[in-house]
């Protein structure tokens, strides 16, 4: 990755651990190599030994400052496998050497209503792995014991780390929305989060639908756990599904016709976003209050939430379908993921 040879910086306490990285100095710009001294390890921190880190859209989103919370230097990174290497005095739960992982959120307050009923990632002072402090495009991380979890035997580590985002964001609504084995649910846009969507809910046991304009996705799609597939830019097939779906997922970052895909919604359905679509919802009132259905959004989920699925695509053999590439091709892969040619997520590795 970066040179090994370079010497440790040392400071009045002593040998301090230098982290390499790559980083961007500005928005959009090429990633460089990059080194920091990350200061001495907190009490309740562990630091990993990087092995494998997934890109996602949100690296892509923070790299360009498209929510206007981007700090640079830039390292981006937050679907990250790896070693413990260092533990914290009052770290307990994990150990040296533990295979673990990290994902959106790097620590929480863990005193607000929130930490306190389990809902860590509402948690309104969480902290970002990748937004104020640098992320796992590196060669070592650091996060609070708390936010990081420990890969369960039978998951493999080499494709895991899309996991920790893209999966749990897809998971997550099916804990939090206690939806039964016999719902029949549709996911809307077969990629990086779709892909996963659809084999979650095929385990759960629900009725499965992919809503793709894709030919050549069509196939996939039922490879990876759609019973069927619907024309999303069909008038026809969308007006045959009306009244038909409890749930159906967005994952795309697109503005669509969502009237028309809250029109085969059943009643008391609901239209759940985890694609964060920038543009405005331009939805009508009249079908959700006739047929008295939702919209809803959440975000990634809590430590023990992650926790039980991670244990739930063990046990099922979830596994991301992820295109490896070299940490010292990382601006290749970025550009890779940009320009829509991934298949389905890209993963970084040593």
């Amino acid at each position: 990755m970066i040179d090994d040879q370079t010497l440790p910086i040392l400071n009045s306490t002593g040998i301090i651990t230098v982290i390499k990285a790559y980083t961007a100095s500005q928005p959009g710009g090429k990633l460089e190599a990059f080194e920091y001294d990350p200061g001495p390890l907190g009490d309740g921190e562990v630091e990993l030994a990087v092995e494998s880190c997934g890109i996602c859209h949100s690296d892509l989103s923070m790299l360009n400052n498209e929510w206007g919370i981007t700090q640079y230097p830039f390292v981006a990174g937050h679907e990250v496998i790896g070693k413990i290497t260092a533990t914290g005095a009052n770290v307990s739960d994990l150990k040296t050497g533990q295979n673990v992982g990290l994902g959106w959120h790097s620590d929480y307050c863990h005193i607000c209503h929130s930490c306190m009923s389990g809902d860590h990632n509402l948690c309104s002072k969480a902290q970002p792995t990748i937004a104020g402090r640098h992320g796992g495009f590196a060669d070592k991380v650091r996060a609070d014991a708390s936010a990081v979890v420990a890969l369960p035997e039978g998951l493999n580590p080499k494709t895991a780390g899309p996991l920790f985002c893209g999966g749990i964001t897809v998971f997550n609504p099916l804990v939090q929305f206690d939806i039964p084995s016999t719902a029949k649910v549709a996911v809307i846009g077969i990629g990086g989060l779709g892909h996963l969507a659809l084999q979650f809910l095929n385990a759960w046991g629900c009725e499965v639908t992919a809503f793709t304009s894709s030919e050549a996705k069509q196939a996939e799609a039922l490879e990876m756990g759609a019973h069927k597939t619907l024309n999303s830019r069909s008038k026809e097939a969308l007006s045959e599904a009306a009244g038909y779906f409890d749930l159906i997922i967005s994952t795309v970052n697109v503005k669509l016709d969502w009237n028309a895909y809250i029109n085969t919604l059943a009643p008391k359905g609901r239209l759940h976003f985890v694609g964060a679509t920038l543009e405005a919802l331009d939805i009508a009132a009249f079908p959700l209050i006739g047929g008295q259905r939702s919209i809803s959004g959440s975000p990634v989920g809590s430590p023990a939430t992650i926790k039980t699925m991670l244990e739930f695509a063990a046990r099922h053999n979830i596994e991301p379908v992820v295109e490896h590439f070299k940490f010292d091709q990382v601006n290749e892969a970025i550009a890779h993921l940009k320009e829509g040619k991934a298949r389905y997520r890209v993963v970084l590795s040593h």
